[in-house]
């Protein structure tokens, strides 16, 4: 069974900043035909749940109260990488809006719940490196392939 790399937040593990999860309501179809394989870059690089809120500005990624958060970011972003080079995983879906994950649109870096498009770390290292990156949008269309 192919293995696909997953956001925690979107299996139901509570990684988000506040505590909380993204539960996908697709868990079930994908579980029929893949292997799961859940990661959360901001945990994992070093972040504690809850946290506070952090988005993206420019290159950088700085947390609500104005600290700079950008190594946990990066280093989040190279493990994911490395899982997947690891396991032979050549998909990733994540959960879009996030500035770790955000595939297709991330918070503007003001802190007024401002949408704009672009790329979370996470989402633009690992295609950057040859893995098909897929937002949490995109499930539905992706289980009928």
């Amino acid at each position: 069974m192919e293995k696909i790399l997953i956001s925690a937040c979107l299996v139901g593990d509570k990684t988000k900043y506040d505590g909380d999860h993204n539960l996908t309501p697709y868990l079930n179809a994908l579980l029929e035909k893949y292997e799961l394989v859940p990661f959360c870059p901001e945990v994992e690089g070093g972040l504690k749940t809850p946290r506070d809120p952090s988005e993206r500005k420019g290159d950088l990624v700085i947390s609500k109260k104005n600290k700079d958060v950008t190594d946990y970011f990066d280093r989040g972003a190279e493990k994911a990488y490395l899982i997947c080079a690891y396991l032979g995983i050549k998909i990733a879906i994540l959960k879009d809006g996030s500035p770790s994950c955000g595939v297709s649109e991330i918070y503007d870096g003001t802190f007024k719940n401002k949408k704009i498009e672009g790329m979370g770390v996470t989402a633009e290292y690992l295609k950057k490196r040859g893995i098909e990156v897929l937002s949490d949008k995109d499930i539905e269309e992706f289980l009928k392939r």
